[in-house]
């Protein structure tokens, strides 16, 4: 009997979202199938998955214990998010090469689905970095007695979602530095530097509006610029790692001494990175923005702004105001009501107001000479006299037709 081969091992993940990208959350449920093609008939003992969740660091330092010794230090920690293994067909008995309990698997392509729910706790969002990494996969393993086995690696993502929608993210950043510059015993006017941001949290794509003024009265030429930083930080056995990265960055015109200038809005794209991680015990990612003075010669003036870098994107009703508004659940269900075909007309002027309250509430000439003394002239009969008088009589048709009705007056730009 000529024995078969398998042909080809493969994973396939049943995709929640249209990109047919496997991308998943904490409570999601991740499905899929293990594809298995062989040429002839086959005898196998078990078809296994093992799907894991892990974060995991690794660095290494070199130090010096004596004149002429060094030694290196390694660094590593591990955390598990999840550990699942499913048998898909057979067992899983020590006993590999028994013939005993085997499953014979003919001609073809044969699919074996899986199915497994990611925790509900937090995870971590899936990540590379230079010390450490946050991975998700599925391995597939098929053993046969007499062969060494087969085994097959997948990996799927995972977001650990942020919304930006937060009142703490959605507050506005600022922040105002001065620097005076000194040679010997000579001292500069200051070089001031002020930069405002809408918001801390974004989402990759979105552009940043910088709101800043500097302020240059030394003797310097100097060049406004903002940048974007990733900082990478890593922990392990009570030490810490830290890599920072540049993402983005912009150049002002350079400017004079005696000169300022103001960005108003100036924008900074944000490119596509990772999103923020801050609830993984041992890697940590964070976002920066830098607006800062470069200054020949001298250490450069900067401001830090903290940024987050989100999942889920600004609502659309989102605005400067939106950290006020978020704080409460907003209910739209008004937006479903419709408004009269033809407005009621108001009221007339006597419904509201008689003839005898208007002509009481009229003072007596007697009680307005010590007020004509305060106010010359007729101010306080003119203030009486329009008290209740009646407004403009109602009408539902339109007086100037001619008239253009777009005329409104625009928003004021900032």
């Amino acid at each position: 009997m000529v024995l078969g081969k398998v042909k080809s091992l493969t994973i396939s993940f049943d995709c929640l979202n249209d990109s047919n990208v496997p991308v998943y959350s904490s409570g999601d449920t991740v499905s899929g199938r293990v594809s298995l093609e062989v040429t002839g008939e086959i005898r196998v003992k078990s078809l296994k998955i093992h799907a894991r969740g892990h974060a995991k660091v690794r660095w290494t330092e070199s130090r010096n214990a004596g004149s002429n010794t060094a030694y290196t230090q390694n660094y590593t920690e591990e955390v598990e998010y999840f550990n699942h293994k499913d048998i898909l067909i057979g067992h899983d008995r020590d006993d590999d090469n028994s013939e005993e309990g085997l499953h014979t698997i003919h001609s073809g392509r044969h699919e074996y689905a899986f199915s497994f729910e990611l925790p509900q706790t937090p995870l971590a969002t899936s990540f590379e970095g230079r010390h450490g990494s946050v991975r998700y996969w599925v391995k597939a393993e098929l053993h046969r007695p007499w062969f060494l086995p087969v085994k097959l690696k997948k990996e799927f993502t995972v977001f650990e979602h942020i919304d930006i929608n937060t009142p703490s993210l959605l507050s506005p950043q600022a922040g105002t530095k001065e620097k005076t510059l000194c040679c010997w015993f000579c001292t500069s006017g200051p070089i001031s530097l002020s930069a405002k941001i809408e918001r801390k949290g974004y989402t990759p794509g979105e552009s940043i509006q910088i709101f800043a003024e500097i302020e240059n009265c030394s003797s310097r030429v100097v060049v406004p610029k903002a940048a974007i930083y990733q900082t990478q930080a890593f922990y392990a056995k009570g030490k810490m790692k830290e890599v920072k990265q540049l993402v983005a960055n912009l150049r002002g015109e350079s400017l004079s001494s005696g000169k300022t200038e103001t960005w108003n809005g100036k924008q900074l794209k944000i490119p596509p990175v990772s999103p923020s991680i801050l609830d993984c015990s041992i890697i940590r990612v964070e976002y920066s923005l830098m607006v800062y003075v470069d200054i020949p010669g001298a250490m450069d003036l900067f401001l830090n702004l903290p940024l987050v870098i989100g999942t889920i994107p600004l609502h659309p009703f989102g605005s400067r105001t939106s950290s006020v508004s978020s704080q409460c659940s907003m209910n739209i269900n008004w937006l479903g009501l419709t408004l009269p075909e033809r407005p009621e007309a108001p009221p007339s002027y006597a419904e509201v107001v008689t003839e005898e309250q208007r002509q009481s509430s009229l003072a007596p000439l007697g009680a307005c000479d010590d007020f004509e003394r305060v106010f010359p002239g007729p101010l306080f009969a003119y203030i009486q006299e329009f008290r209740f008088l009646p407004p403009p009589l109602y009408s539902e048709i339109d007086p100037n037709p001619g008239q253009p009705t777009d005329d409104r007056p625009s928003c004021p730009s900032r």
